[in-house]
């Protein structure tokens, strides 16, 4: 069961064919997103409030068990659902995402965007405005203006989006996202002080090159979960699975066959 990022992200670009392969994949479209239904109050969308649909959907399709893939903020929501529900889940991957946020995850995103616009703005002109758009938050109804702004922004969450842009230029072009889950009122991510009770078996992946959501915040899950592992994806930003689809795709059978 893979948990896309955002909050508000549509979760098609999280779809991994290879691992379609081998597995039986279920991806889930978090309320406010798709055609999922819409919460009557934005604050609402809460990290509790994604668990509690997991839970629903693993009880709806009668499975006792389920690997659970969370990326970005999905892993927030998968870090949460393992501590609170470990003995639904045969195995845990947290993929791209951080035990905590707050003012240093942000001011360290930030820097990690002006980094890249430093990298690139003498021949892409338009990154300047990254760094802005990070933090823009779009108005609660405004699906387009938030898909804009997550269009816009997109190369930055890739190792080499310009060296590969005929590669990735189309999947760039499907992404959604939806303005409300942006909304949600609830206090800043913090579970480090909880992992080392956390018993499920965990792998935990990043990309080298992922500026929001990097080796640092990786290792910071990794010293704390018994017995985690931890993969580093080489040339890779926070999209890995679309950067190196096969290797991502060996790290995560690898892990659930052992």
């Amino acid at each position: 069961m893979a948990h896309p990022g955002g909050p508000g992200i549509g979760w098609e670009y999280l779809r991994v064919p290879h691992l379609e392969r081998s597995l039986t994949m279920v991806y889930i479209e978090p309320v406010g997103t798709g055609a999922s239904g819409r919460l009557d109050d934005p604050q609402d969308y809460t990290i509790a409030t994604y668990g509690h649909f997991v839970h629903q959907v693993i009880g709806h399709l009668g499975l006792d068990t389920v690997a659970l893939l969370g990326h970005s903020h999905g892993g927030f929501v998968a870090q949460r659902y393992a501590l609170d529900h470990p003995r639904h889940l045969s195995g845990l991957v947290l993929y791209d995402t951080s035990p905590v946020t707050g003012e240093d995850f942000w001011a360290a995103a930030v820097a990690g965007m002006q980094d890249f616009t430093r990298l690139h703005i003498r021949e892409h002109p338009e990154v300047a405005a990254f760094a802005d758009a990070l933090t823009t938050r779009p108005e609660v109804e405004d699906d387009e203006e938030a898909t804009a702004i997550l269009r816009t922004i997109a190369p930055a969450y890739f190792h080499d989006y310009y060296g590969r842009e005929a590669d990735f230029a189309p999947g760039r072009a499907a992404l959604r996202m939806y303005a409300a889950p942006a909304w949600g009122q609830e206090p800043a991510f913090d579970v480090r002080g909880d992992l080392p009770g956390l018993s499920v078996p965990t792998l935990v992946v990043a990309g080298a090159d992922d500026f929001i959501c990097g080796p640092r915040w990786a290792r910071m899950i990794h010293e704390r979960v018994p017995a985690a592992e931890l993969s580093v994806l080489e040339r890779a930003g926070h999209l890995g699975h679309i950067e190196r689809p096969g290797e991502f795709a060996a790290l995560v059978t690898d892990f659930l066959t052992d």
